[in-house]
């Protein structure tokens, strides 16, 4: 069986299925293919969705035992039913995949499940089980995003040694906890298990946490996850990971003197990073190759080297972020309509959703200093937050760069409660290059933790007033 189309899209995660729509919306003729019989890729099934619902249940069981009283809220006994909390997860999940397809159906896009390879330029096959079908389409969008990258010698079983995956579905809290990478992935899902009674001990190769964050913001936030139980372990390398009867015994070798030290743990979460899903797609059968990394190379139409194939989300340059894919998928549908699809890279938001979260937008202050531009810092403590204070949750603060000769907002970086949600406001403001001196003459809403972004953005001027 063979059916023409104007768009085929491989891959149903955040880029691929949010292109289908706005593809059908424009009139094209779509096929979305997902080989995980799920729609919403990682980001929905083993990733974003699952992980926050855990951080929240995880974070309420944690305010229960030790913060609810404080609030006159008195509990006799607050247990963990983590059977419960991870149904919840899935029936999170779930209703949400249900969802999508939903949406793919009322947008009349053809779902096929299964996995797609390239015969050519203009054809896929797609096989499902035992069955498969030929897909033609005058133009093709990649959006197969990423999976987990391993340590050499280390196995991932996915019940002792684990990657994030595994870490998503555990059946019992572990007494000790090790994960391997100091990043988002690796920090959100060890706080969860920590909230849950985890003992949590983070290995890093690198001296600091978070790579790539504002230096200020991270330390600040190390210094927030050590408060909360979690150790670290910075400028180490995990040479072996051995499973016996006990658990799992790791060495670990310092970076800087090479001396090895040993570790026990009775689950090690293995978060060193993801990698673009390429492998048996054909992609040589399509006249496409790959850059150094491992990633396909796209111009800024987000076409590949063949005219009619684009590619976008984990499969391309940039944040592996499933928002950046969605705005991807977005753009690439408009270029092929026709229009002037476009993403303003510099203006992408990155969260981490653990407690406090961090959010950032725009440049560090290491990448201004980095490029030569003079530059004003503005900060705000949440200390100083009449909101914050009231909710006591009065950590961490609000910092803006802006240039010194333009005022123009260059990046803003917040770790707090709901920085995630606060962030946004700035992406608007840099999206329209706004000064901080727009910022700050904006009316914020009192008393609200938005008003710490004000605070910052006077202070950039040096007229803050509540500090």
């Amino acid at each position: 069986m063979t059916e023409q189309f104007d768009l085929a899209i491989i891959g149903g995660g955040p880029g691929g299925y949010v292109a289908a729509i706005k593809a059908a919306q424009l009139g094209m003729k779509v096929v979305c293919i997902e080989k995980r019989g799920a729609l919403g890729g990682t980001c929905l099934n083993v990733g974003c969705i699952p992980s926050k619902a855990l951080l929240y249940s995880s974070e309420l069981y944690e305010k229960a035992k030790h913060e609810y009283a404080s609030h006159g809220i008195k509990l006799t006994k607050v247990e963990l039913d983590l059977v419960t909390m991870m149904k919840r997860k899935e029936d999170v999940t779930s209703g949400l995949n249900k969802g999508i397809e939903g949406l793919l159906k009322k947008n009349k896009v053809t779902y096929l499940q299964g996995f797609a390879s390239f015969i050519n330029s203009t054809s896929l096959k797609v096989k499902n089980n035992n069955d498969e079908q030929q897909v033609i389409a005058k133009n093709i969008i990649i959006a197969t995003g990423s999976e987990i990258m391993s340590l050499p010698g280390i196995e991932i079983d996915e019940e002792k040694i684990v990657s994030s995956t595994g870490a998503l579905s555990l059946k019992s809290v572990p007494k000790k906890l090790v994960v391997i990478g100091g990043g988002v992935i690796g920090l959100e899902l060890g706080s969860v298990w920590r909230r849950l009674g985890a003992e949590v001990t983070v290995v890093e190769y690198l001296d600091r946490i978070v790579p790539g964050m504002d230096l200020e913001i991270a330390k600040q936030f190390q210094k927030s996850m050590e408060k909360q139980g979690i150790k670290f372990l910075l400028g180490q390398k995990v040479l072996s990971a051995k499973k016996d009867s006990k658990g799992i015994s790791l060495s670990v070798e310092s970076v800087a003197d090479k001396t090895i030290q040993e570790m026990t743990a009775d689950i090690v979460l293995v978060s060193i990073g993801r990698r673009p899903y390429t492998d048996n797609l054909g992609l040589e059968n399509a006249g496409i190759k790959l850059d150094e990394r491992g990633k396909i190379p796209v111009n800024k139409h987000l076409q590949t080297s063949v005219n009619n194939i684009y590619a976008i989300g984990d499969v391309i340059a940039g944040p592996m972020l499933a928002h950046k894919a969605e705005e991807e998928g977005v753009a690439a549908v408009e270029i092929i309509a026709g229009q002037k699809g476009h993403v303003n890279y510099d203006v992408i938001p990155g969260v981490v959703y653990t407690h406090p979260e961090v959010a950032t937008v725009g440049k560090t202050e290491e990448e201004v200093k980095a490029l030569g531009i003079e530059y004003k810092v503005g900060k705000f403590p949440f200390m100083a937050n009449s909101r914050a204070r009231a909710m006591g949750v009065s950590e961490g603060l609000v910092k803006v760069i802006a240039c010194a000769k333009t005022d123009e907002i260059l990046g803003c970086h917040i770790i707090a409660p709901e920085a995630g949600t606060m962030i946004a406001q700035m992406v608007v403001a840099m999206e329209y290059k706004a000064a901080s001196e727009d910022i700050a003459r904006t009316v914020h809403a009192h008393p609200t933790l938005n008003e710490a972004v004000k605070e910052a953005a006077m202070a950039v001027l040096g007229k803050a007033i509540h500090i």
